[in-house]
């Protein structure tokens, strides 16, 4: 079933390549194809979540076959609570990316549909793979859709982002790729076997096999090859060229699933698997969470193009999302990966919407716009909704995740917390005044007056967004309850292989009474749910 889910797009990429097109006549048939397809993967990712049951920590729906077994590499995908949650936010997004380039793609329809089918294969891929060659392999696939996708569909300064974003992420895959070698080296040393398989390698450090040295120069491997793709400030000067300079569907793609690819190797791989060194950098790492939260605030505040505004905030919104990994509790780790959700949603929407004033108006400058809520009140009203769900308006999706991870922040470092709660009230500045200064005030642009307002397919690529912002922040009990016991079981593998006063100093904030739960059970705790 995950080997249907995953590769179900690229086979219908593989169809398309037989649609002759060479003059352009089939776009429509093209485009409404590579929908239907899209919609399929996202009806299958549901479909997954039917089968899977909730109440399991470990992973389920496994695959496994002999791939290159001199090597010990194999085929091996799994599924937990937290993949589950990102397949289906890939599957959720994807149509939405079609639907928005639908007039703004003109050239070479065919050839940018099938890369956004395959990049949707090789995100899946990357959620489910449990053998680390297999997992690079997707990691690095991912890179050449969206290189092209940029470098071709994108804006004036297009190669010059697609190139930049492509040496940034594979400087740190080559790193992560030494490392992934490494630790089969590793397992060969002390099993006489060579394997890439992760449930095995988790054993390796509580079982002593990785000196402290070493495990610290493995961890920092990861963690950077993680930290450039999320990006994490320092290393998130690639994002904002690559968000301006990207179509709309690039930009949705890029920030409402390929950022979480770092986040989420960051709860997958880095910190599990270095569990003695994760706890020695934590406070580093949520310094620099913080620092970033701050930081893209503050630069957001002054962007006078909307789409650059949306690109620091993700730089901000996502320090939360590393914030709740580096405290290593369960309430930081679940509103963590809750906040990875959130931030598909609404600032895929943001995208979006400013994707549609764009190709209105063939500009994103905030001075070029005011007033149009007079002239396009449905769009303005969807415009809200997405605006308050990204500030973390409590009923919307944003808030959950933003309580759960300053409430683990708080628990594991007060200060961090108390400062990364400045960024909550930052967002709130900087998006309500852009919000302000496009929608209200009079219409002083004569290209303003007549700007028509949404049409029904563009209902139909804003709407999905703006419903689920409110069921997640109305329903959150939903999409957390699958999650909480693999979120529990990454917590507890962590602070099991923290040193003592680490773990001390953790397990406390990670359950009632600082038990952890099994790594193959139920959850006793009930969760963190507000």
């Amino acid at each position: 079933m995950l080997s249907l889910v995953v590769f179900l797009p690229l086979a219908g990429a593989l169809a398309l390549l037989l649609v002759p097109n060479r003059d352009g006549s089939r776009n429509g048939t093209i485009r409404s194809a590579a929908l239907a397809i899209s919609l399929l993967s996202f009806a299958s990712t549901l479909w997954l979540w039917k089968m899977f049951d909730p109440n399991v920590a470990g992973f389920q729906l496994v695959e496994r076959a002999s791939w290159l077994p001199s090597f010990g590499i194999e085929y091996f995908l799994g599924l937990d609570g937290i993949s589950l949650m990102l397949l289906v936010l890939t599957g959720f997004l994807t149509p939405l990316a079609l639907l928005c380039s639908w007039d703004s793609v003109e050239e070479h329809v065919k050839a940018f549909s099938i890369l956004l089918l395959a990049l949707e294969t090789a995100m899946m891929g990357v959620f489910v793979s449990l053998d680390l060659f297999l997992f690079y392999v997707f990691w690095d696939a991912v890179l050449i859709p969206m290189y092209f996708l940029i470098g071709i569909w994108g804006y004036d300064n297009r190669v010059y982002a697609a190139v930049k974003f492509i040496l940034y992420t594979m400087a740190g895959s080559v790193l992560m790729l030494i490392a992934i070698i490494t630790m089969a080296v590793l397992h060969h040393t002390v099993t006489g076997v060579y394997s890439f398989d992760v449930t095995k390698l988790y054993e390796l450090a509580p079982r002593g096999a990785i000196a402290p040295d070493l495990q610290m120069w493995l961890f920092l491997a990861f963690a950077l090859a993680f930290a450039i793709k999320v990006p994490l400030f320092p290393l998130h000067t690639w994002l904002p060229d690559a968000h301006v300079q990207a179509p709309t569907a690039g930009s949705v793609i890029l920030a409402g699933v390929m950022l979480k690819m770092g986040t989420y190797g960051l709860v997958r791989f880095a910190f599990p698997l270095f569990p003695q060194a994760a706890a020695v950098c934590a406070p580093y790492i949520g310094f620099l969470a913080v620092a970033g939260i701050v930081y893209g605030a503050l630069v957001a505040m002054v962007q006078p193009d909307m789409k650059k505004l949306v690109a620091y905030s993700s730089v901000s919104h996502l320090g939360f999302v590393v914030l709740g990994i580096a405290s290593s509790t369960v309430e930081g780790m679940q509103g963590a990966v809750y906040q990875m959700l959130n931030h598909g949603v609404s600032t895929g929407g943001l995208f979006i919407i400013v994707g549609m004033l764009s190709d209105r108006r063939h500009t994103r400058l905030i001075a070029e716009f005011g007033g149009l809520k007079a002239v396009m009140p449905r769009l303005v009203a969807a415009f809200l909704i997405i605006t308050l769900s990204s500030i973390g308006l409590p009923g919307l999706n944003g808030f959950v995740g933003e309580f759960l991870t300053i409430l683990g922040a708080f628990k594991w470092r007060p200060e961090l917390a108390a400062v990364a709660t400045t960024g909550v009230i930052l967002s709130a500045v900087y998006m309500l005044w852009m919000f302000q200064r496009v929608n209200y005030g009079e219409v002083t642009n004569a290209k303003n007056a007549a700007l028509p307002d949404l049409t029904t397919r563009e209902w139909w690529t804003l709407g999905p967004a703006v419903a689920m912002a409110i069921v997640m922040g109305v329903f959150p009990t939903a999409f957390l309850a699958p999650m909480e016991p693999a979120v529990e079981a990454v917590v507890q593998r962590i602070t099991a292989g923290a040193p003592a006063a680490s773990a001390a100093a953790i397990a406390p904030a990670s359950l009632p009474g600082g038990a952890v739960a099994p790594d193959h059970a139920p959850s006793a705790s009930g969760g963190a749910h507000p």
